[in-house]
């Protein structure tokens, strides 16, 4: 192989070359430190040491000192922000967007930031038009999704399903279940005003964007029962069997209620007894008991409940027991059983509530949306006794 002598002079030119550039780097990156205030640093050893206060003094000197320390504005806002110093971030903001020389992309972000503030400070109609502004920046997306629980917050639910549409539309993630729910809110409100041809429409708009939606199935029941077609109902809420056997929780009071109007009751018994025993929950067993109760008396009831507590033994179901085994036992002796129900009882009223699946928020009712975390479809139909024995 011949031998190239300029390759010995590659070796000593390429170190010249980087010990060149290294030198270069090393002078820019000095003389930039020194062009920063000594504020600068000492905010940093303050964030460092976790005293915010005092780190939030030093940047605000280094603020008065260099006005165009733009990130650093973005900054000091979001962090009163996330102090609930509300209005000081607000001021920062606002002191960015007035800024005539500013970036239409930094401009984007101060006025993202600051319906962000606006947002947490509880002034959703300012937050709205700031949020409203930035439809056709980079942080469009961003501002639909906190427009989105503005509208949600605000109960607006035609303004939410077109948000949620154009987020879906957009790619960024599904918001079927969202979108049904804002639907059957709709619905809701229409049956409330006696608004029924409008609330079958709100329903069917609700299953054509999640045809798995229960709620609207449950709405749709609901709405047949108003207009006097309770065979409608039926159907209608029996169908939750074969789409969401767990959901069956939520009927079984309509579904009793239902064939008791219509004189119907040992259907009703068969019925429950029949999803009890596919399907067991507390609530199904408390609408299987009052059936049998009114059909078939206390004797039959207490066997029932007997014979369900051998087959899933939970305290829950031992507090029905106790209260079955009351009516059928005489006045003499009912002291010491009592004694025993309402110390079971007091226990159960803790386990006997349903819990949010995502931030654990507990609630004696069962709600469609968390109270706690404001999300959809988190809470199963389901009692906490009842989730903790399953898992």
């Amino acid at each position: 192989m011949d031998f190239e002598q300029w390759w010995l002079l590659a070796v000593p030119v390429s170190f010249a070359i980087g010990w060149v550039a290294a030198r270069v780097d090393i002078r820019q990156l000095l003389t930039e430190s020194r062009s920063l205030p000594r504020s600068y640093f000492r905010g940093l050893n303050f964030l460092l040491a976790e005293q915010h206060d005092r780190a939030i003094d030093a940047f605000i000197e280094v603020v008065k000192l260099d006005p165009e320390t733009i990130e650093l504005h973005f900054a000091l806002g979001s962090l009163f922000r996330r102090r609930g110093e509300t209005e000081r971030a607000i001021r920062m903001h606002q002191n960015l967007l007035n800024r005539p020389d500013l970036p239409a992309e930094q401009r984007g972000h101060a006025l993202f930031e600051l319906g962000q503030d606006y947002f947490k400070a509880g002034l959703l109609d300012r937050a709205e038009e700031a949020f409203g502004q930035l439809g056709q920046s980079s942080y469009a997306t961003d501002a639909k999704r906190n427009l989105l629980e503005i509208f949600q917050r605000e109960k607006e639910w035609h303004k939410a399903i077109t948000i949620a549409s154009e987020l879906q539309e957009a790619g960024a993630g599904s918001h079927q279940v969202r979108i049904a729910q804002f639907y059957c809110e709709l619905a809701q409100a229409a049956i409330t005003a006696g608004r029924l041809d409008e609330a079958v429409v709100e329903v069917e708009a609700a299953l054509g964007a999640n045809r798995k939606s229960v709620r609207a199935l449950i709405t749709a029941g609901d709405i047949a029962v108003q207009q006097g077609r309770d065979e409608d109902a039926l159907a209608v809420w029996t169908r939750i069997e074969q789409q969401s056997p767990v959901h069956l929780a939520l009927v079984a009071d309509r579904i009793l209620d239902t064939l008791r109007r219509l004189d119907r009751l040992p259907e009703a018994l068969r019925l429950l007894a029949a999803f009890q025993h596919n399907h067991a929950s507390i609530d199904l067993l408390d609408a299987l008991l009052r059936a049998t109760t009114e059909i078939e008396g206390s004797e039959a009831a207490y066997r029932i409940i007997r014979d369900e507590l051998h087959r899933n033994p939970s305290l829950l179901g031992l507090d029905k027991f106790l209260d079955a085994q009351l009516r059928i036992t005489p006045e003499g002796v009912r002291a010491d059983l009592e004694l025993v129900k309402n110390l079971v009882h007091s226990h159960t009223r803790r386990i006997a509530r349903y819990t949010c699946s995502q931030c654990g928020f507990k609630a004696r009712q069962f709600h469609w949306q968390c109270p706690g975390c404001a999300n959809w479809e988190t809470y199963p139909p389901l009692r906490t006794e009842e989730l903790e024995s399953n898992r």
